[in-house]
C-alpha cells in the first residue's frame, strides 16, 4: 500500500446502490472552508482543473456547475434538476477544507482535506469519500493549490476504487 492510500477515507456508502453506467458526470465548485473571498477563485481553479483531468483520464465526460452547495444541506430536488437538464448520470458535490495554524485570522497551512459526496440523477446519496493531503502524503512543503489538486484526485481515486471493488456502476451491454 502506499503512503496515499493512507489519506483517502471512505466516509458514507449507500449499500445495494446501483447505477446505470456512467459516461457524464457533473461537478458543482466546492464549498469552501474557512469562507474567506481570497481563497475561493483559486481553490475553485485547482478543484475544477484536477477534476477534469482525473475524468479525462478514466474516460468520462466533465460537465461543471459553477454553483457551491452547502456540504451538509444537500437540496437532493436541485441535484436532480440540474442532473436531468444537462443528461448528467451522477453529481459529485465537493467540500474543501483548510486548516489553519498559528493565532492569526488569516494563516492557514497548505494541507487541506477534499471530500466527495456523489449521488445519482434521482437525487439519491450513494457515496462520501475524502482525502487528507496531510495523512495521505505528508506534505509540508508545496503551494495550498497544488494540495487541493492532490486532493481532488486522491478522493476521486478513493470513489472510483470503490464503486468498481462494490460493482455499483452497471455496465450497459453494447
Amino acid at each position: 500500500m502506499s503512503c496515499a492510500n493512507y489519506g483517502d477515507s471512505l466516509l458514507y456508502y449507500k449499500k445495494d446502490a446501483k447505477i446505470n453506467g456512467v459516461k457524464t458526470v457533473l461537478f458543482f465548485d466546492p464549498e469552501v472552508f474557512p469562507d474567506i473571498d481570497e481563497i475561493k477563485d483559486p481553490t475553485y481553479s485547482a478543484f475544477s482543473n484536477a477534476a477534469s483531468d482525473k475524468m479525462r483520464s478514466i474516460s468520462i465526460k466533465y460537465l461543471q456547475v459553477n454553483k457551491a452547495i452547502p456540504f451538509e444541506e444537500i437540496d437532493t430536488k436541485i441535484v436532480q434538476e440540474i442532473c436531468k437538464n444537462n443528461n448528467a448520470d451522477v453529481a459529485i458535490i465537493p467540500k474543501v477544507k483548510y486548516f489553519k495554524v498559528g493565532f492569526g485570522k488569516y494563516v492557514f497551512s497548505n494541507q487541506v482535506v477534499v471530500s466527495l459526496k456523489l449521488y445519482d440523477s434521482e437525487g439519491n446519496y450513494i457515496m462520501e469519500t475524502s482525502y487528507d493531503t496531510y495523512k495521505g502524503n505528508a506534505r509540508l512543503l508545496g503551494s495550498a493549490e497544488n494540495s487541493v489538486i492532490i486532493g481532488t484526485k486522491g478522493a476521486i481515486r478513493k470513489m472510483e476504487k470503490e464503486l468498481r471493488n462494490r460493482q455499483v456502476i452497471l455496465r450497459k451491454a453494447s
